[in-house]
């Protein structure tokens, strides 16, 4: 007979939980929170301390009922919501529906949900963290005055159906300024001249450094020709060899934003994405003889620490798996960042024993990919540094100075195991240098000099913005993915090529709020609000104190806005086409997935056309269509005919307006590993995308 209640948020938990506890212990699922408040109206008491109107949220009274139900068969209950400010919230809103004392030591945490862990955990239950609870709280009520302020104003100024928030804002004015920035950058021109210079038999590279010792830009032309000049006819010595030796310290284990960034350059997840499939390796997997188990420690962390025992596990895989030389002298204690809550340790797997290879039949392909990248990255963190043979030449041709550099891997260390991935995708390659002596002379095979323009700085992708919202301070680990899903579906930015654009109505909300709510969109203001929720949860601070200094002079900006805030009529713009249905022109929308075209007779007619990306190739099925790049419901991109129904042809590969030289067939984009290669439908022909 069970003489305890466990409460969890989701029946995936519910269900691991309750196979490590046995039968003393009923384990159920609250699924999520059970009150919150009201969505129909503020539910903040301003003039009463800030105190919220909670309210038991919709479809949760038959939850609550067989809570309440449970409650009464059992002595005591145990509220085991995730370890963080929203897993406290959700223990303290159900203390109050069931009526359990803030006095009873009825809160179990636990980092993983593991036998051990879940068993330790029940073995030392506390009270619930009014500290925690009252941050989250702050969090919700300040969101909802600001939310519940500007929202309206926005509505009625601009459009409905719009929102505003404090990190959503945030977000959105960093996609902006990047875009200004864009759009004010001026290309520079600069040349590079490559040498490729022989010793022996063997061919190597040099690049122009500078005159005498000194580095010299060449920008233009003229400067080009100025070198070559100087060169002509003269002999390349090698002036000095430098060789060392470099060490190469692993990444730490993952944190919330850098799992999401890795997963986002290496598995092309969306953040979104890479939290749901992570809650899942959290709450648990049935993974054959074992059962349910959890597979990685809780994912909402910012804290690089690791527990003794699983580095110590770790180091016994390595040694066993790799070698001694594998294994650093003193395990690896990582910095946490400052300013990190450290509530948590780094996402890790709760056990190196099970392996990705071990494991890659009882999980999903996506779960699997996450799974090896967390388990790899861990595994490596804990490893011995690399050690590369770096070598550099200096190379006097008259007064110019060319230089070339090489190196080589002497020890792999970590890397044996994984290497942490780039934003430009810029692939690693060992560069040798054939032997090279000070003094001797080597002969010239070519000169390539090449003209280049500078880059404008990159549009932001999930990764790159995910990493600068961090590095900011703007937001918290449980932040990040929900905040760039409302930006994308308020429609102030859209994903263009994987990367961030921001939108005509973007670009206005961000306007307005700049010039009536500075501080809501500044990007100081919001980090130090941060910082002053954190202190709430230490203790540090009242979150009323904290509430009050802030609404005072947000009320004052509402009252000016409200007065002041002009009208702002957004105009469709026109396209050529005509609607099929009732031949109105077609006007331009923006909506979740990006740009589409709508009838401009709305609502009378609720006509509506995805915009078609041509690719320029003809299409080999009905010779008469082209292709066109089209979204699958999954929003996965592929290519089809244009004249899609009559025409059926489709190709998950990117068609090249060009055909194969061999057979006259269509050649696609074909990705193969971190390379795209050119290669033919029909036969095997094959070529490197230049």
């Amino acid at each position: 007979m069970a003489d305890s209640l466990v409460i969890v948020e989701s029946p995936a938990k519910a269900k691991t939980i309750s196979k490590y506890l046995g039968k003393q212990y009923i384990v159920k699922a609250s699924m999520g929170h059970v009150r919150d408040l009201p969505k129909s109206q503020l539910g903040v008491n301003v003039e009463d301390d800030f105190a919220p109107k909670y309210i038991t949220v919709r479809g949760k009274g038959d939850v609550l009922k067989q809570l309440r139900d449970a409650k009464k068969k059992v002595k005591r209950v145990y509220l085991a919501a995730d370890p963080d400010r929203e897993g406290e919230a959700i223990a303290w809103h159900l203390a109050h529906s069931l009526e359990l004392s803030l006095d009873e030591k009825c809160r179990v945490v636990f980092n993983e949900i593991t036998k051990q862990a879940v068993k330790d955990a029940f073995k030392h239950p506390r009270k619930i963290n009014l500290n925690l609870v009252n941050a989250q709280q702050a969090r919700r009520i300040l969101d909802r005055l600001v939310g519940y302020g500007i929202s309206p104003l926005l509505w009625k100024k601009v459009k409905k159906g719009l929102s505003a928030g404090r990190v959503q804002s945030v977000a959105v004015k960093l996609i902006i300024d990047r875009e200004k920035e864009i759009r004010q950058f001026v290309p520079e021109e600069y040349w590079t001249v490559t040498a490729v210079l022989i010793s022996g038999e063997e061919a190597f590279e040099a690049k122009f450094y500078g005159y005498g010792n000194k580095k010299t830009e060449l920008k233009s032309k003229e400067d080009v020709d100025q070198l070559l000049d100087s060169i002509k006819g003269k002999r390349f010595i090698v002036e000095e060899v430098k060789k060392s030796e470099r060490k190469r310290n692993p990444a730490p284990p993952f944190i919330t934003s850098t799992l999401q960034q890795e997963a986002a350059r290496k598995l092309n997840f969306r953040a979104q994405k890479t939290m749901a499939v992570a809650q899942q390796l959290y709450e648990g997997v049935d993974i054959g003889k074992e059962g349910t188990v959890g597979l990685i420690t809780y994912m909402r962390t910012d804290s690089t620490r690791v527990s003794n025992t699983a580095q110590e596990e770790a180091r016994s895989y390595i040694q066993n798996t790799f070698g001694t030389d594998y294994v650093p002298a003193t395990p690896r204690i990582p910095k946490t960042k400052p300013g990190a809550q450290d509530a948590h340790e780094a996402i890790r797997p709760t056990s190196v024993t099970r392996t990705p290879a071990q494991l890659k039949e009882v999980l999903t392909r996506d779960q699997y990919r996450l799974y090896k990248l967390i388990w790899e990255r861990f595994v490596a963190s804990q490893m011995s540094p690399a050690v590369l043979d770096a070598i550099s030449a200096d190379i006097r041709v008259g007064e110019a100075l060319f230089r070339a550099t090489g190196s080589k891997v002497k020890f792999p260390g970590f890397m044996k195991v994984y290497v942490e991935g780039s934003d430009d995708n810029k692939k690693e390659e060992e560069t040798f240098l054939p032997p090279l002596e000070k003094g001797q002379q080597l002969k010239r095979k070519s000169l390539d000099p090449k003209q280049h323009f500078t880059q404008p700085p990159p549009r932001y992708t999930e990764a790159r913005l995910v990493k600068e919202l961090e590095e900011k301070g703007i937001g918290r680990p449980s932040t990040y993915a929900p905040t760039l899903e409302t930006i994308q579906k308020r429609g102030y930015v859209l994903l263009e090529d994987k990367r961030f654009v921001p939108s005509e109505l973007g670009e206005i909300v961000c306007e307005l709020m700049e010039e009536f709510f500075p501080e809501i969109i500044n990007v100081e203001f919001t980090a130090h609000m941060e910082e002053d929720l954190d202190l709430i949860e230490e203790g540090k601070a009242d979150w009323v104190e904290i509430l009050d200094r802030f609404y005072g002079p947000f009320q004052e900006r509402l009252n000016v806005a409200e007065k002041e805030m002009a009208e702002v009529e957004i105009e469709d713009e026109v396209s050529d086409e005509i609607c099929e249905k009732c031949a109105s022109p077609m006007v331009y929308k923006y909506g979740r997935y990006g740009k589409f075209l709508a009838c401009s007779a709305f609502p009378e007619c609720r006509f509506t056309k995805a915009i078609l990306k041509s690719t320029g190739v003809p299409c080999p099925n009905c010779k008469i269509g082209e292709i066109v790049e089209r979204k699958s419901k999954k929003r996965r991109t592929f290519y089809g005919c244009s004249r899609y129904p009559e025409c059926e042809f489709v190709s998950w590969d990117k068609p090249v307006p060009r055909p194969c030289p061999r057979c006259g067939s269509v050649m696609v984009e074909k990705k193969a590993k971190k390379e795209t290669v050119i290669r033919c439908t029909a036969c095997d022909y094959q070529e490197e995308k230049t």
